[in-house]
């Protein structure tokens, strides 16, 4: 395993794969060749000044696709690494990464028929897009804490099923072998996955904050403005088309958390950023807007409505913090006011639930259910309690050890609620943060198993495997012959002249033959 994969988590280790730098073909270099010539030729002077000296500063060669240990050596001085991934990965773990640092490129290549432009994440897009703007020291600023954002932010249980139909639709699309019905059933789970989202999450809008800045940004002027999103820097077709007039160009701000996009087809408006401290001024008043910041009632109804697994920030009377992990599927309010921005009394989490201290689990993790009481009161050690909190609950129970707590009951009003009998009880005097995920992944994973159903390679695999099938070894050594010329600057215009002639329909072959006849 590569060092820079090394230094990760459990958690996140198992989303990353070997490049298998062998296994790109000639075709996947020539790819490679034919989109950095037009890049670089096309982005000299249109995109952000750092972008073109970038290129080396991060490792990204023009002639061959680049080897994943050389970026690393070149990515270290400024505090950055890459690991190789295929295709799309859960935005938490891709987050998570990007928020250490880490940038996970997509290892596969795009396919030659979709060379302009294509919706699933490459090695084109991942490395020469977002690597070479990480060599100014603001932007790569805002790619960490972007990263931390969107990780933090509180995700939907819809958000897992459109993630898995964009996925879906990238692997279709660049699988030579996918037929017709293939793609439109891709494209149709897509429209039924997009048809099920019952709100907006902070993970879409951090999502799209990220989309309209990292993936199709610009920076400058409105009249004169230069390409820095990854998915212009490694788009032919984007690049070329985001500076016409087709494309509307407005100015950055919040609006853009709030702009839906479509992977599919060229963005028809963009966003314009003054210089890369606007992102960081944005993205800091979008991280405001979030649970993860306000806590609370707001925090805790976010985290309600999402249905899915999420910690809390608890503040004890003592001003200790604990973490607790789970899922919220009961907040009870009383009327009144029961601490700072909280009128909650007693917070039901589902389980499996998991209480952690800064981000380390403190107590074994445990399958049953958890409860938040709102109030100054203190469990005992162990053995039986009883009190009243501010909100006018009573509460009563037999202390195990530590939070758990048996023979559990509460009461309002002279009336029962309807509690477990049998939970983790915890007492906050407030809840300061709300925040996506569990507090400590690698654990929860650890005792629970992942929460996505991802399995790292399958499709991107097999789609690579019949890209190398699709290749006839005739073809395939004919690029292979033009490129040892090319190396060597020894050619043989009468063999090129016979690879032209027997190659006709091999587009950017011919291109490649054509060049050296021209310097020869």
């Amino acid at each position: 395993m590569e060092r820079s994969a090394a230094t990760l988590p459990s958690h996140l280790q198992r989303y990353v794969v070997d490049q298998e730098y062998a296994s790109y073909t000639p075709r996947d270099q020539a790819v490679w060749r034919h989109i950095m010539k037009r890049l670089r030729s096309h982005l000299d002077g249109r995109a952000h000044d750092v972008y073109l000296r970038g290129l080396d500063a991060t490792g990204i060669d023009l002639e061959r696709i680049p080897h994943l240990e050389t970026m690393n050596e070149k990515l270290a001085p400024l505090g950055w690494s890459a690991v190789g991934v295929r295709g799309f990965i859960p935005p938490a773990v891709f987050t998570e990464m990007q928020a250490r640092g880490v940038l996970a490129i997509a290892a596969d290549i795009r396919s030659h028929e979709h060379i302009s432009y294509t919706p699933a994440p490459d090695i084109v897009h991942e490395s020469a897009g977002h690597a070479p703007i990480i060599a100014d020291a603001a932007y790569a600023r805002f790619l960490k804490a972007a990263g931390e954002v969107g990780f933090k932010a509180i995700a939907s249980a819809e958000d897992r099923a459109m993630f898995e139909a964009i996925r879906n639709v990238s692997v279709v699309k660049e699988d030579p072998f996918s037929t017709r019905d293939d793609v439109l059933h891709a494209e149709n789970r897509l429209q039924a996955a997009a048809a099920s989202v019952r709100y907006v999450s902070e993970s879409t809008r951090a999502s799209r904050l990220y989309w309209w800045t990292a993936e199709y940004g610009m920076v400058g002027t409105l009249e004169q403005p230069r390409l820095y999103g990854a998915g212009l820097l490694s788009s032919i077709g984007e690049a070329e088309h985001c500076l016409t007039d087709e494309v509307r160009k407005v100015p950055l701000s919040m609006v853009c958390t709030t702009t839906a996009y479509d992977i599919t087809r060229m963005q028809p408006q963009l966003f314009v950023a003054r210089d890369f401290n606007h992102l960081n001024d944005v993205l800091d008043e979008f991280r405001n807007t979030l649970a993860w910041s306000r806590g609370g009632d707001f925090g805790l109804d976010e985290a309600l409505r999402s249905q899915t697994v999420n910690h809390l920030v608890l503040r004890k009377p003592s001003g200790e913090l604990l973490e607790l992990s789970g899922e919220v599927n009961q907040v009870r309010r009383f009327g009144r006011e029961t601490g700072p921005n909280l009128t909650a009394a007693v917070i039901e989490l589902g389980g499996p639930v998991m209480l952690s201290q800064a981000g380390q689990v403190t107590e074994g993790p445990r399958k049953n259910n958890a409860v938040v009481l709102i109030g100054t009161e203190k469990l005992p050690a162990r053995g039986h309690f009883s009190f009243t909190l501010r909100s006018g609950v009573e509460v009563s129970g037999f202390v195990v050890e530590g939070h758990e707590v048996i023979d559990f009951t509460a009461w309002y009003a002279g009336q029962p609620l309807p509690v477990p009998t049998w939970a983790y009880v915890a007492i906050a005097q407030s809840i300061p943060s709300v925040a996506g995920g569990p507090a400590d992944p690698a654990s929860w994973d650890k005792h629970f198993g992942q929460l996505d159903s991802f399995t790292a390679g399958t499709s991107e695999a097999l789609a690579r495997k019949r890209k190398a099938e699709e290749l006839s070894a005739a073809t395939a050594q004919a690029y292979r012959e033009v490129e040892k010329m090319r190396q060597s600057k020894a050619v043989d215009r009468k063999q090129l002249e016979a690879l032209r002639k027997e190659h006709k329909a091999e587009p950017l072959l011919l291109e490649e033959i054509g060049e050296l006849l021209e310097r020869s």
